[in-house]
């Protein structure tokens, strides 16, 4: 499975926040730039980020964006699942547009839907703290 550049920016976006200290504020052009990322499409994942209540945005000269949340309560999973939905790692998967002429008897379906349900529940189990896990690690590369 891959997952979108939109979900990979925003789990990048938790991970940089995420190591902000005592409730410390960065900005969208401070994560694009240590990123390399255009402001616009941070722009977009920050908004939807604020929208889903992880992250508190705070407008005005002294403002900036930090987590809204503890990282032990940003879950992965979860966050895969909004930014990615729906998941249709085949046509079959997608009810309204399927025009595969084997679905009725298909089992390959089955076998994938396994998979992502497997891949998924692995998600589940972990939190942005967990990838905050090595902070002593990444505080070399901010």
């Amino acid at each position: 499975m891959q997952l979108t550049t939109y979900t990979d920016y925003t789990l990048r976006v938790l991970i940089y926040l995420g190591m902000q200290t005592n409730g410390e504020k960065s900005n969208i052009k401070e994560i694009s730039s240590f990123y390399n990322i255009s402001n616009n499409h941070l722009s977009k994942v920050v908004y939807e980020l604020g929208k889903l209540g992880m992250i508190e945005t705070v407008r005005g000269r002294n403002g900036g964006i930090k987590l809204a949340k503890e990282p032990t309560q940003i879950n992965i999973g979860a966050i895969v699942r909004h930014t990615e939905s729906p998941i249709n790692l085949v046509e079959c998967f997608d009810e309204t547009r399927n025009t595969c002429k084997l679905s009725p008897a298909c089992k390959l379906k089955f076998v994938l839907n396994e998979a992502l349900n497997s891949y998924m529940k692995v998600l589940d189990g972990y939190t942005l703290e967990d990838l905050l896990q090595n902070r002593e690690e990444l505080k070399t590369l901010f």
